[in-house]
């Protein structure tokens, strides 16, 4: 039993790490592809209406104080011009609270007709984040000393920007969704007996593409990829292929470069609201443990198709 303890409060301390360590990274969703704003602010307003999207992460079930994470976006083109805006909100919790970090941001972008059907769109996110963090929480998970002052409600400016371009058939976009690079704190000079960290967030880069081929009147297919890069931390790789039956049921895997293979479906309930689920296996030595049973996604999208807009993007992207 306490062997099984020490395990526990290991991989705690790992995952606690993993979000607020010397390479800090951003949360991944399997679903980006449905919530492409998060990590592209060009997306803002291209799917030609106003569209409200929600999605809940919760990583690792079954371990007690994984990841858990929430994020509302809302974006929509400007009537009568080449701009869209667009509203995020993202929510990341680690330990039952003992690290909690809330980002929101307003966005815009500006598109030009680039051929017949290819679209290019310029977009500028500018917000900020919301950090806790609870030492005490910390010390509850672990007999190590651990110093260091509470944060609460630390705020941290941040801005981004991306290029997205698109057209019936075919997409691709190159972000950087944060690019300051700010320093939460530094404990590594008080105690040289306690636990020592930094915490700093890094720049992430993505690069999303994807091309949707009709198969016939009934079947679309989908293959897309998703690359992000961040110092100091591995080249994250997301490979997807999904179908797309009778404009109202998705379906398909993705695997996570050494990391998990994915499972992915989703229904258009109506044609304004579509829901969608993923389920996530680690392929490493933390899926194999027994108090993990993997990772779920649930998302939903409303969609507002007004009569002065026309549809700028097939659903599937």
């Amino acid at each position: 039993m306490m062997g099984q303890k020490k395990i526990f409060q290991t991989l705690f301390f790992i995952l606690v790490f993993m979000g607020m360590g010397m390479a800090q990274q951003e949360a991944q969703y399997t679903q980006y592809m449905y919530n492409t704003m998060s990590v592209n602010p060009a997306y803002a307003g291209s799917r030609g209406q106003l569209s409200i999207a929600a999605l809940y992460r919760s990583q690792w079930v079954g371990l007690d104080g994984a990841p858990k994470s929430q994020t509302l976006n809302l974006h929509s083109p400007i009537r009568n011009s080449k701009l869209g805006y667009g509203i995020s909100v993202i929510n990341d919790n680690i330990g039952n609270g003992v690290v909690q970090e809330t980002r929101f941001d307003g966005v815009i972008s500006y598109t030009l007709d680039v051929s017949r059907e290819g679209k290019l769109s310029f977009g500028l996110k500018v917000g900020g984040n919301l950090l806790n963090l609870d030492f005490a929480g910390l010390r509850n998970f672990d007999s190590e000393p651990i110093s260091g002052d509470n944060i609460e409600n630390k705020f941290s400016p941040n801005f981004g920007l991306g290029l997205y371009y698109h057209s019936n058939t075919f997409y691709a976009g190159l972000s950087a969704p944060n690019l300051l690079q700010t320093e939460h704190f530094d404990n590594s000079q008080r105690d040289a007996n306690s636990v020592q960290f930094l915490s700093k967030e890094r720049i992430n880069f993505y690069f999303i593409t994807g091309y949707v081929i009709e198969m016939n009147d009934n079947f679309k297919f989908k293959p897309a990829l998703l690359t992000k890069v961040v110092g100091g931390a591995p080249l994250q790789l997301d490979l997807s292929a999904s179908f797309l039956y009778l404009e109202k049921f998705t379906f398909g895997a993705a695997y996570r470069w050494d990391a998990a293979l994915s499972a992915m479906a989703g229904f258009q309930i109506t044609p304004q609201l579509m829901l969608g689920l993923a389920y996530d296996k680690e392929t490493t030595e933390l899926g194999g443990t027994q108090f993990n049973d993997g990772s779920f996604e649930v998302f939903l999208r409303f969609e507002l198709l007004k009569s002065f807009q026309k549809t700028i993007s097939p659903r599937f992207f």
